[in-house]
């Protein structure tokens, strides 16, 4: 290329060069930039502060009831860094006071085959619950702790399991399976041990009904994208029929109980 070719084609790319650099700035387009820039920033802040920026979050939980134990799962959608709606799922077994495990005979492995003397059923509660969390406290720092507050409420299905025990008559020494419940004589039976966690379930009653709890909840993982949490709170249930769990003693349609559960899981 000769000499007088490369200084066009120079002269060329200067002058567009200044063209450009002389045009009028857009107005809109800088603004947009500006609000933009602002908002990344402001979110880092936030993210510095321990304030949760995220859109969503699945935790799932391990509970401890004063009335027994369960599982649990929960999604939640931000709707402002400091409130979340919730949408909540739990499967509970729940556990009488007055239940205590005897010990019957030994299997055939030399192991004592255990049973509940007097449970007339198996509680189970299947859960679905709305609810909302409200932020009370940020982290602060990456060792920091935040506290929530949290309500929900929703349905409730109870399924009552009927509690079979292996048994021997003494009187004909034949080998049966009984419910407690439908036990008139205790005492012509010797109890060889529960008849297993398989047994009854075609025969689960169905019993529908409400529940709400109230609970604090303490995140103290140290990255925000992941939830690590003590969650401890009070629960209120209520079924439409009576619910019955031993023997000789009166149906129940309220149950109050306290919990704590260790939750995990992520937010995106």
């Amino acid at each position: 290329m000769s000499v007088k070719k490369i200084l066009f084609v120079a002269l060329c790319l200067g002058t567009t060069g200044m063209v450009w650099a002389q045009q009028p700035a857009d107005p809109k387009k800088d603004a947009k930039k500006a609000e933009k820039k602002e908002r990344v920033n402001a979110m880092a802040r936030m993210e510095e502060e321990g304030q949760l920026i995220f859109d969503k979050h699945s935790v799932f939980g391990i509970k401890l009831n004063t009335d027994g134990y369960g599982l649990s799962y929960e999604r939640g959608k931000f709707l402002t860094p400091r409130k979340t709606r919730l949408l909540m799922f739990e499967l509970n077994e729940k556990k009488h006071p007055k239940e205590d495990k005897d010990a019957g005979s030994f299997d055939i492995f030399g192991n004592v085959k255990q049973f509940i003397f007097g449970k007339a059923n198996n509680f189970f509660q299947v859960k679905g619950a709305y609810g909302y969390q409200y932020l009370i406290g940020g982290k602060g720092n990456k060792n920091g702790v935040a506290v929530s507050a949290l309500w929900a409420g929703g349905v409730t299905v109870g399924l009552l399991k009927p509690y079979y025990v292996d048994v021997q008559d003494i009187t004909t020494q034949a080998y049966t399976r009984v419910k407690f419940e439908d036990v008139d004589d205790f005492s012509k039976y010797a109890y060889l041990g529960a008849s297993g966690f398989t047994v009854g379930w075609g025969e689960v009653k169905v019993d529908p009904g409400l529940h709400a709890k109230a609970a604090l909840r303490f995140d103290y993982g140290r990255f925000n994208e992941l939830v690590s949490a003590i969650e401890a709170g009070v629960n209120l249930e209520y079924y439409t029929k009576g619910v019955l769990q031993m023997v000789h003693n009166d149906e129940k349609h309220l149950f109050f109980n306290a919990y704590v559960s260790i939750l995990f899981g992520k937010r995106k």
